[in-house]
């Protein structure tokens, strides 16, 4: 029998994907759920799977074609599956069965990085659930120069392709943007176009969070299996603010301020696919032990491209930390239709005045962009100023003060 493989449901607001890289050709032998290729929409990246066990008879769209929902991409020929199976199946029960494991499938950006590499999996050993190999596994084995030992068992690597040169002979490639890429462009232009952006500033001194933090860091691990970050600070923190300033939670629809009574904070965090904002949902109902879980999942989730529509939509106030690539000082841009978005900047020692007195203190640079059609300077700063105050003294959000 011939079974079709389609394109299957796409999230709302999508109407079509980029296909990839085919992982079968035809007559592959293929089983329920095998990875056959990935599809990459402007949000997420959806992988098609087989069907049916069989054998791949045919593919009818190539690498790269631009397809929508439904649309037929391959078919499958499950008799024929049948026919090969038989002979084997008749041979095998005249053998003692040898126990067999599946490795766990790999996610697209593991096996993108893999074919990327030229890696053989086999021979990278998996820390993820089930033994399933993350994008940090080969990452750690290609550090370790492991394929070294077996370079001379591999064939010659082809010789490289050309260099690609524009009509003055300089060197130039050119390459089609990605989906997502394409999306955050046109989200950061219509923000820029639509929005009344401005960017307030404010210093906070990060040594009580951080005295705090490697007071109870150690029990707090024991108690909750999750490690005490920044992260949970600063989404606390806002959460007050936002309590405080609710014009900052809102947003603008038509000639409407729509207040939302709920706190949903995005964190901006970077895949292999550029950056993605999750949404933790209902942040002022969680323990910190709760919000770093969350956080941690995400970000795992978003580096195996593992994130779900659902995840990635909505929110009412964005976070993003450039600190952790060592960015001082920027001016983030909105994340439409919130109305703000909060800028974390690296962590350095300066000299200020405290009681009359220079002394060293961990600074970090905060920034809050905001709409200004919305929230007016006043409320900007103030807002700012409360998150200031409750990281100086981390007290104040246990007794939401």
């Amino acid at each position: 029998m011939l079974v079709e493989v389609k394109v299957p449901p796409l999230p709302e607001s999508v109407s079509e994907g980029t296909l990839m890289t085919w992982h079968k050709k035809p007559g592959d032998q293929v089983a329920v759920d095998d990875p056959l290729i990935d599809l990459e929409t402007d949000k997420i990246v959806l992988e098609v799977v087989a069907v049916d066990a069989g054998v791949l008879k045919e593919i009818r769209q190539p690498d790269g074609a631009v397809v929508g929902e439904g649309e037929l991409l391959a078919i499958i020929d499950t008799e024929a599956a049948s026919d090969q199976a038989a002979p084997a199946a008749a041979s095998a029960s005249t053998e003692a069965p040898e126990p067999s494991a599946t490795p766990p499938a790999l996610s697209p950006a593991v096996r993108k990085l893999i074919a990327d590499n030229q890696l053989d999996p086999a021979n990278i050993s998996g820390t993820g659930k089930d033994g399933r190999i993350i994008k940090e596994d080969v990452l750690k084995y290609m550090e370790q120069g492991a394929d070294t030992a077996t370079a001379e068992s591999k064939p010659p690597a082809a010789a490289p392709a050309e260099t690609p040169v524009n009509s003055q002979g300089r060197q130039e490639q050119r390459v089609p943007m990605t989906r997502i890429r394409q999306r955050i462009a046109e989200r950061l232009l219509q923000a820029q176009q639509q929005s009344a952006i401005l960017t307030t500033f404010n210093e906070v001194d990060m040594q009580p969070v951080m005295q705090m933090r490697e007071k109870y860091k150690s029990l707090f691990e024991q108690q909750h299996d999750t490690r005490l970050g920044f992260m949970s600070f600063f989404v606390r923190a806002s959460i007050e603010a936002l309590k405080k300033f609710p014009l900052v939670n809102a947003s603008i629809d038509g000639n409407d301020i729509v207040y939302h009574g709920y706190y949903d904070i995005g964190v901006a965090v970077s895949s292999p696919r550029g950056l993605v904002v999750p949404i933790i949902r209902d942040a002022d109902l969680m323990s910190f032990a709760d919000i770093e879980s969350k956080i941690r999942t995400l970000g795992s989730q978003a580096q195996e491209n593992k994130l779900s529509v659902e995840a990635l939509t909505g929110g009412t106030f964005t976070i993003t930390n450039g600190g952790i690539f060592g960015s001082m000082l920027s001016t983030p841009i909105l994340n439409p239709p919130q109305s703000a978005i909060l800028g974390m900047h690296n962590i350095v020692e300066r000299p200020v005045v405290v009681d009359g007195e220079i002394v060293v203190r961990p600074i970090m640079y905060l920034a809050l962009s905001y709409d200004h059609r919305i929230v007016d300077g006043r409320e900007a700063v103030s807002f700012l100023v409360a998150i200031k105050e409750a990281l100086e003294d981390p007290a104040r959000m246990l007794l939401q003060l």
